[in-house]
């Protein structure tokens, strides 16, 4: 018989008051206690506890105090990825973040799910399902994201959002539930290219 780890990360209903799961459980909120005690000058020292928390994380991850997980072992991250304050990543279920991601304050990403029948659901049972956000993409504060949606590249994801289905690349969405608003085109690339430029004139 397959283990209550096992059932969680296959998206299949398990119970999560279990040995093997409060080991994990436990590692990630001592860590995270010692991130979230932590100043500035200790920056190095985050890196290291992020790269001891999570399954894999690329080159300068910087998240801003607090941040709380479950596990954090059941998340990649890509390289270069910022967080602002408040981050929660339920990672029942796994949790891919790609290259050059960016978070604004209170965003939640959650794989966790229960059943909607109130006495299975209050049997213990939960179920989680994947999350997965591609390259280049901007989250802004207040934005929820919810099990198995797959976030797309160089995406633009409006504040106070509900993320609820698939979101394909080159998009800006927003809205509860959130919806494409429009594609990026050519038009913002060449308006960003001469507002870099004045940046530089000035």
């Amino acid at each position: 018989m397959r283990s209550q780890k096992e059932k969680m990360l296959a998206g299949d209903l398990y119970i999560a008051h279990d040995p093997e799961l409060k080991k994990d459980f436990l590692k990630a909120k001592k860590l995270l206690k010692e991130f979230n005690q932590s100043d500035e000058e200790q920056v190095p020292r985050r890196t290291e506890i992020l790269q001891d928390l999570f399954k894999e994380v690329g080159e300068k991850p910087y998240i801003t105090p607090p941040f709380y997980t479950d596990y954090g072992c059941n998340t990649t991250i890509g390289k270069n990825f910022y967080a602002n304050y408040d981050l929660i990543l339920l990672d029942i279920a796994p949790v891919k973040i790609g290259d050059n991601v960016m978070f604004g304050p209170r965003v939640g990403v959650y794989t966790a799910g229960h059943p909607i029948d109130p006495v299975i659901r209050t049997e213990g049972y939960e179920y989680g399902k994947p999350i997965e956000i591609g390259n280049n993409v901007w989250i802004g504060g207040n934005v929820v994201i919810n099990p198995n949606v797959k976030i797309g590249n160089n995406v633009v994801i409006g504040s106070g959002s509900i993320v609820t289905k698939d979101i394909p690349d080159n998009v800006v969405a927003v809205g509860n539930p959130c919806k494409v608003l429009r594609k990026i085109n050519d038009e913002d690339k060449k308006y960003w290219e001469l507002e870099k430029q004045r940046y530089f004139e000035n």
